[in-house]
C-alpha cells in the first residue's frame, strides 16, 4: 500500500533522512521507533507532503506522493494526527473533528462523525466542549478523531502516546487495536514501545535519519 524507497530529506543544508527505505502492507500496524530527534516526525512530515524530499520515492496505492498535492492525501484515505495535536483551541471537539471535512467536499461529514463517535464514544460526551478546555490525553483522543475523518486506508500517527497519562495511553491504544481489526494501516511514532508492543507486526528503527526493518 505504502512504499518509500531511497527517501532523502534535507531541512536546510541539514540531512535529516538518509536512504530510508520500508513498505506498509494493508491491514499492517507498523511502530517508527527512535529517541527524539532521530527524524520521526521528518519521516510522517514527508510522507503528508509537508516537507519536499531531497531525492528518493513516496508511492501511496499507485499514486506518486512526491508530486501528489498535500491536499490530495485525505481524498485518498490518508489520516495524519500530529505531535503536536494542532487542535484550533476556540473550536468545540466536534468542530475540531470535522474541520477534515470542511476542506474536503469528498468527505462525508456527518456520517464519518458518527464512524469517529462509534470508535470513541468519549468524544461525543465532550463534543461541545473547546479545544483549550481539554486536558493532554483528550486532545490526543481528538486528534486521533479528527486523523479517522479522512484515513479509511492508512493511519500516520505521529507519538500517540507522548505526554499522556497511563490510562488514557492505555485507552489510544485500544482504540489503535481496534482499528487493526477492521484492516486499516497503522504507523505510528514512539519513542518506545511500552503501550504498543501487542499492536505492531513490524518495527521500524530509526537512528540519525536512517532506518532498520524487523519483521515479528
Amino acid at each position: 500500500m505504502l512504499k518509500v524507497s531511497n527517501l532523502y530529506v534535507s531541512i536546510g543544508a541539514v540531512d535529516i533522512l538518509r536512504d530510508v527505505s520500508l513498505e506498509v502492507g494493508a491491514s499492517a500496524m507498523v511502530g517508527l521507533v527512535g529517541r527524539n530527534g532521530a527524524g520521526k516526525t521528518t519521516l510522517m512530515k514527508s510522507l503528508m507532503g509537508l516537507l519536499k524530499p531531497k531525492s528518493g520515492s513516496i508511492e501511496f496505492d499507485g499514486h506518486n506522493f512526491v508530486t501528489t498535492p498535500v491536499n490530495h492525501r485525505n481524498k485518498l484515505g490518508v489520516g495524519y494526527m500530529p505531535e503536536d495535536r494542532r487542535l484550533i483551541p476556540d473550536l468545540t471537539v466536534e468542530e475540531n473533528i470535522l474541520v477534515p471535512a470542511w476542506a474536503n467536499k469528498n468527505i462525508d461529514g456527518p456520517s464519518r462523525l458518527e464512524y469517529v463517535y462509534g470508535i470513541i464514544p468519549e468524544l461525543r460526551e465532550f463534543a461541545p466542549r473547546r479545544g483549550l478546555q481539554l486536558s493532554g490525553g483528550q486532545q490526543k483522543l481528538v486528534a486521533l478523531g479528527r486523523s479517522l475523518m479522512a484515513g479509511k486506508k492508512l493511519l500516520l500517527l505521529d507519538e500517540p502516546f507522548e505526554g499522556v497519562a497511563p490510562a488514557l495511553a492505555q485507552r489510544l491504544a485500544d482504540v489503535i487495536s481496534q482499528l487493526k481489526s477492521e484492516g486499516m494501516s497503522v504507523v505510528f511514532s514512539e519513542s518506545d514501545l511500552q503501550y504498543s508492543r501487542h499492536l505492531v507486526e513490524t518495527i521500524v528503527s530509526i537512528d540519525r535519519g536512517a532506518v532498520s526493518v524487523q519483521t515479528l
